[in-house]
């Protein structure tokens, strides 16, 4: 297999409709191995629309250039309640993506 899967959590905030069903949030990323891109994501958001948004703001990046840029793409362009969750989510994800590309 040329991919591998790397899960990021958060806590939702109150009020929000996904957290009817979750207390956090999982966004989950396919990433290829040897170069770090995001080939497929997802999240737990309670919405298609709100799951399919996200999982096109996160395709195509390089996880090797850094979480900052992705973190200021979700600032911009997210202006949902789950802001700051998927934030963190991503910093977590990223957490565990250094981990296995330290091996």
């Amino acid at each position: 297999m040329n991919t591998y899967f790397i899960a990021g959590h958060a806590k939702l905030p109150q009020g929000m409709a996904a957290r009817n069903v979750y207390d956090s949030i999982t966004i989950t990323v396919e990433l290829d191995f040897k170069y770090g891109v995001i080939v497929d994501a997802s999240c737990t958001l309670a919405t298609e629309h709100g799951r399919e948004y996200i999982r096109q703001l996160l395709r195509g990046y390089c996880l090797k250039d850094g979480i900052e840029e992705l973190i200021d793409r979700v600032q911009m362009y997210y202006r949902g309640k789950a802001g700051q969750a998927i934030q963190a989510g991503l910093k977590d994800v990223y957490a565990q993506f250094e981990l296995v590309s330290v091996k």
